[in-house]
């Protein structure tokens, strides 16, 4: 009784799992409810366009700090709000607006570069933050440090 009863639970189940497997792929056939794999872009989203992303500030005397400003407008259709700079390490300063850019209208990004106790070439970066898509930009500076001369004993 036991093997009659096991038997038939079996093929309840196969059945059951047929059935399933069934619906699920003519589902998926139907194109209706199937989620698409494409990345969706909002198209009311800001958008970052700077002039550009490098800048070179060639030999710098070590212990001299540089400055360079990026500049960008809001391309996108919504104010862009940057939430976050951070620089690749502390000798790498970013100062960013605080307050919502309109679309259309433009803003800057100042990033300092300390070349205190640093030497040879240097390349440091600044990640951006903002309600854009995708959400982060990456700024790149460079430098080559000219170490300064030994003190004189």
């Amino acid at each position: 009784m036991k093997k009659i009863l096991f038997a038939f639970s079996m093929v309840a189940m196969l059945s059951s799992c047929d059935d399933a497997s069934s619906k699920i792929n003519n589902s998926s056939n139907d194109g209706e409810n199937t989620p698409s794999t494409e990345l969706v872009q909002n198209q009311a989203a800001p958008e970052f366009s700077f002039n550009e992303v490098f800048h070179n500030f060639g030999d710098v005397a070590e212990g001299e700090v540089v400055t360079h400003i990026f500049e960008f407008t809001n391309s996108g259709q919504a104010p862009l709000v940057i939430t976050n700079a951070q620089g690749s390490c502390g000798c790498t300063v970013p100062e960013w607006p605080r307050t919502p850019i309109a679309p259309g209208e433009s803003g800057t990004i100042k990033v300092s570069f300390n070349s205190q106790n640093r030497s040879g070439r240097q390349d440091k970066t600044v990640t951006l933050s903002a309600n854009t898509v995708p959400n982060t930009k990456v700024l790149k500076i460079t430098s080559n440090v000219i170490p300064a001369a030994p003190a004189a004993e």
